[in-house]
């Protein structure tokens, strides 16, 4: 059975307290909640939720793309490593930063392989993936560079690490590129993370509100031998406890129809 998780920001403080948010996930079936804030790890982890992925360093715009950044990211990911094996939290998101006038996307790749290199035996060391998030420019993160897969996928094959993988986000790549499970078929070896969303509006996944056909999808990751978590990071447009359950049982049955 494919493993679930939920990203806290989408559906906290809607309503229903953070102790009853995390023990209802847990007993709708959630194996892991992400992006949760420091002060609730203990709080999830003695509720049965492994934390599964964490914020590696500061700043979606300031990222891996600038060679004036590195020592800066270098540091809080080095600081973070620790807190992960703590946690066992197996993954931490990395970004490439944002385009600029004199940087080329060729460029950004390149300055971005640099900066991967530099920590990937450090985070294989402990344990943990550097999962670089490919991001829309058009609605969410104008700019951002690593906004198509094959950027991406080139950045991890060019690092060559186990260690360093794309989370790949289908709701933002459905609005740079869509092609979904061509893509996935084509690139899942480079995919360390999924995370999902409805589009338009960034809501949740009901096929009935929104136009990307999940069912298919996670039946096209279910074929390529995944075994890791699928994200829900979607924005809570109703009861936060109801949309949690409801991803979670259209996400299980599709793996399990397979």
């Amino acid at each position: 059975m494919i493993k679930q998780s939920f990203s806290w920001w989408g559906f906290a403080n809607q309503g229903v307290d953070d102790e009853t948010l995390l023990r209802e996930a847990k007993a709708i079936g959630y194996d892991g909640v992400e992006l949760l804030p420091p002060t609730l790890f203990q709080q999830a982890v003695d509720l049965g939720l492994s934390i599964v992925t964490h914020g590696g360093h500061d700043s979606i715009s300031s990222g891996f793309n600038d060679l004036s950044q590195h020592d800066r990211i270098e540091k809080e990911i080095l600081a973070l490593l620790p807190v992960a094996a703590k946690f066992q939290i197996p993954s931490l998101i990395v970004f490439s930063g944002d385009r600029r006038d004199d940087l080329s996307d060729a460029q950004g790749l390149e300055n971005t392989v640099i900066g991967l290199r530099r920590v990937a035996t450090a985070a294989q060391d402990a344990g943990v993936t550097l999962i670089l998030e490919l991001l829309n420019s058009k609605v969410d993160h104008h700019g951002y560079q690593a906004d198509h897969t094959a950027w991406g996928a080139e950045a991890c094959r060019r690092v060559g690490s186990a260690h360093v993988k794309l989370l790949y986000d289908i709701y933002h790549m459905q609005i740079m590129e869509g092609n979904l499970i061509q893509t996935i078929r084509d690139h899942h070896e480079y995919f360390g993370h999924y995370h999902t969303a409805g589009n338009p509006g960034r809501g949740d996944i009901d096929p009935a509100t929104q136009e990307i056909s999940y069912a298919p999808i996670f039946r096209a990751i279910a074929a390529t031998g995944y075994d890791g978590y699928i994200g829900h990071e979607f924005v809570s447009r109703g009861a936060p406890l109801a949309m949690l359950r409801s991803a979670y049982d259209l996400t299980r049955d599709a793996f399990s129809s397979r």
